[in-house]
């Protein structure tokens, strides 16, 4: 029989919260699931806050023990009382609770006031729209959907020149490729142009503030106190506390909610302090680059992601939000993951990959077999093309993991941030039908599941190819999924 499995977790909230989290996972994740979990108690004393039960498997066999305790930080113990477990079965085990928090936490930072701020800037207020909506999403990472809208884009292009110009019609692609290259190449200035905030030497610090409403009272709080009041108050904490001492103070952050007329009690106050330039730059010297653009989108939707053709020109964006849910030694993983896309320079070769079929299509396709440009046939040839473009993509996305834990050197932690990232896609995917909707969509990553359990069993000093070890890798976890 295994032996006892003692995690320690950290939940993003402040302890005023601790009782409504275990309550949450009590009554919202734990209890509704009768055919996973059974002899489960909750207790909540001065001591702190405990959660018991069982876990079973489809047979009714008893698989754990399992036991949640508060504190600074979180324990959990899984037990096992069976033989018959696995690694993957503990993993699921303890992300039950990884999912169950991260619901909680999702829904108590929906009820949350977030501010951030960096030094030397005029005040930005918070976005709270998903970065998928921007323009930027084109231009990051593998940069694959840039290439999949250049793709649709030069397919009309075709058809107006066609139309007007057809003498040109055989030069269209050549040109259109070259457009392609230079939005490649200069891709890192797009997205400069459109953050919120540059990142440097004599500015390098980004300050937090998260004021946490009873859940379910953040749509009253917002018609009482319109954003003109909240804007107030943030450029009164930075001038007054933030400029003054160099960090929030919250005991005078306090004062200011409560100048202006908002009820806050200490206890639901958060705050952070980060130095992003020598995060970014102690991972830069660990991969032996230069220093790249460092720039960040203040929104609170977690994400970062890295820019441009080499190391050279590269560029690392960050989102406040990530920065807010991640610590230290999380975001270094994931910055590692996003410095391994610029060691590898992934939109440069996926530029030519995308590109040589492009070529391929009109200069061989479209001679051999025009007939397939006008039916249905077509749409079939594309959609399929569109698949293994995506999935060619996760080549490099898992890489990436890779290449991360050889440099940063710690790929548990990297696969705990994934989980906190990816908690919702997490539980979707133990669904069978939904991994191989995951494995087949139009999505560069590879499922959450596959990423979490790759890093947790990876040996860092073993990795000598990252990318034909990622190529094999993906190519079974796809295999195996279509097994089940």
């Amino acid at each position: 029989m295994m032996s006892t499995f003692v995690f320690e977790l950290t939940p993003e909230v402040p302890p005023s919260y601790y009782e409504k989290l275990f309550d949450f996972i009590y009554t919202e994740y734990i209890l509704p699931q009768k055919q996973r979990f059974i002899d489960v108690t909750r207790e909540s004393a001065a001591e702190g806050e405990r959660l018991t039960y069982t876990i079973i498997d489809t047979a009714a066999t008893h698989l754990f023990n399992v036991e949640v305790k508060s504190g600074t930080p979180f324990e959990l113990k899984i037990i096992p009382v069976s033989s018959n477990v696995s690694q993957t079965s503990v993993e699921e085990a303890k992300q039950d609770i990884l999912i169950a928090m991260q619901f909680f936490i999702q829904k108590a930072k929906n009820a949350t006031v977030f501010f951030a701020w960096r030094e030397g800037e005029e005040i930005v207020p918070e976005a709270y729209t998903k970065p998928a909506k921007s323009l930027n999403r084109l231009f990051l990472e593998t940069q694959v959907l840039f290439f999949v809208v250049f793709i649709v884009f030069g397919m009309l292009t075709f058809v107006a020149i066609a139309s007007i110009f057809p003498s040109g019609f055989w030069l269209a692609p050549l040109i259109l490729i070259g457009i392609q290259f230079v939005f490649v190449f200069y891709s890192s200035n797009f997205i400069a142009r459109s953050a919120d905030w540059y990142i440097t030497k004599a500015n390098p610090i980004i300050h937090f503030l998260e004021f946490y409403l009873p859940v379910g009272e953040k749509n009253d709080f917002n018609k009482t106190y319109p954003r003109e009041t909240l804007i107030a108050i943030k450029k009164e904490i930075y001038d007054e506390i933030i400029s003054k001492k160099g960090e929030v103070d919250l005991n005078s952050a306090q004062q200011v909610f409560q100048k202006h007329g908002v009820p806050c009690a200490i206890e639901n106050l958060k705050t952070k302090k980060i130095n992003v330039y020598e995060l970014v730059k102690g991972i830069a010297d660990r991969f032996r680059f230069p220093l790249p653009k460092i720039v960040v989108s203040n929104t609170v939707v977690p994400n970062a992601a890295a820019s441009g053709p080499s190391p050279k020109r590269g560029l690392v964006l960050i989102t406040t939000g990530i920065l807010a849910q991640l610590n230290e030694e999380e975001l270094k993983g994931v910055l590692g993951h996003e410095f391994g896309h610029l060691r590898g320079r992934d939109p440069l070769i996926l530029y030519g990959l995308i590109s040589a079929e492009f070529l391929f299509r009109f200069y061989v396709l479209f001679q051999l077999f025009p007939i397939i440009f006008s039916s249905f046939i077509f749409f079939a040839y594309f959609w399929g093309v569109m698949v293994l473009i995506f999935f060619i993509a996760k080549f490099f996305e898992a890489r990436a993991d890779l290449v991360s834990a050889m440099v940063i050197g710690k790929p548990k932690i990297l696969a705990g941030s994934l989980e906190k990232i990816g908690f919702q896609r997490l539980l979707y995917e133990r669904t069978p039908s939904y991994r191989i909707q995951e494995w087949l969509g139009l999505d560069p990553h590879p499922p959450i599941y596959f990423r979490v359990d790759r890093l947790e069993k990876v040996q860092p000093d073993q990795i000598r190819q990252p990318l034909i070890e990622s190529i094999r890798d993906v190519t079974r976890g796809f295999i195996d999924t279509l097994k089940k």
